[in-house]
């Protein structure tokens, strides 16, 4: 994806280096995955998710400044320019039917943060928290997605960002508060297929802002096989299958790899929010 000599956005809150945390409990390798099946791109009660994670801990930070390596202050740099295409993009569509966008904040950590939906550490991943309208991600995660998941590339990276101003759009439009409410109304298993139906939209509408960028000019070569193969790397029945070694379709929350990568598609050739119907649609 081009970005040299593009705009960054101003809403980003750097936080790297303020803290750091420690996972507690005895949580291990498997235990993250698994926290990461519920956390991994996802804009649902953060509070709970949290509560996955157990005791997770905060402490002061050394007093030392936070010197970031040369490939984490280009991150920084690229995932501002892509919240800044967001920005104009979610906008522009906002404006079309009659809407005012409200830009979230991204914030860049280190280790641990506390957010309006709880803390969280570095392990469940890039998050969205609603009630801050917040994005927050620890840029060694792009390192998780090259060498854990086999998604390498800056524009995985740009898919993640995406995802996570797809949740922010939804809090806007009050999908997100609908499908929460459902939580503790409706069986566990209904309220699992809600949330894939949630995590799926929130995927076409990534897509939908990789289509408006495509038309801008910024994409180059590989960029969107780059976020498929994330959107692949990240669904439930693959993760479930390098965690436990098979699939329990009832628990999932986020939708299976072709999913994902099908409904990122489908935004992708659309460029609309009308096309990203996933709660009405026949086939998920």
């Amino acid at each position: 994806m081009r970005i040299n000599g593009r705009r960054k956005s101003s809403n980003v809150e750097d936080r790297r280096g303020m803290s750091k945390g420690a996972i507690g409990g005895g949580i291990g390798g498997i235990g993250i995955i698994i926290a990461i099946v519920f956390a991994f791109l996802s804009g649902g009660n953060m509070g709970d998710i949290f509560n996955q994670v157990s005791q997770l801990e905060i402490q002061d930070g050394s007093g030392a400044e936070y010197v970031p390596t040369a490939e984490e202050e280009e991150l920084a740099e690229f995932v501002s320019v892509v919240l800044a295409d967001t920005e104009d993009v979610w906008q522009q569509l906002f404006e079309e039917n009659g809407l005012t966008y409200e830009n979230p904040t991204l914030v860049l950590f280190t280790d641990s943060v506390q957010s309006g939906c709880g803390v969280a550490g570095s392990a469940v991943g890039p998050f969205y928290c609603p009630a801050d309208h917040k994005l927050y991600i620890d840029l060694s995660f792009y390192n998780e997605l090259r060498d854990r998941f086999g998604a390498p590339g800056d524009f995985a990276m740009a898919y993640v960002v995406a995802h996570e101003v797809g949740h922010h759009v939804q809090t806007l439009l009050g999908t997100s508060q609908k499908v929460h409410a459902l939580n503790g109304k409706v069986s566990p298993a209904q309220y699992n297929k809600a949330t894939v139906k949630h995590e799926l939209q929130a995927d076409y509408y990534a897509g939908v802002w990789a289509n408006h960028v495509q038309d801008l000019g910024y994409l180059e070569a590989g960029d969107i096989e780059e976020a498929l193969t994330a959107a692949n790397a990240i669904g439930d029945d693959t993760l479930q299958l390098r965690a436990r070694g098979y699939v329990v379709p009832d628990t999932f929350t986020h939708g299976t790899s072709e999913q994902r990568m099908r409904w990122f598609k489908k935004g992708f050739n659309t460029g609309t929010i009308e096309g990203g119907d996933t709660f009405n649609a026949k086939q998920l």
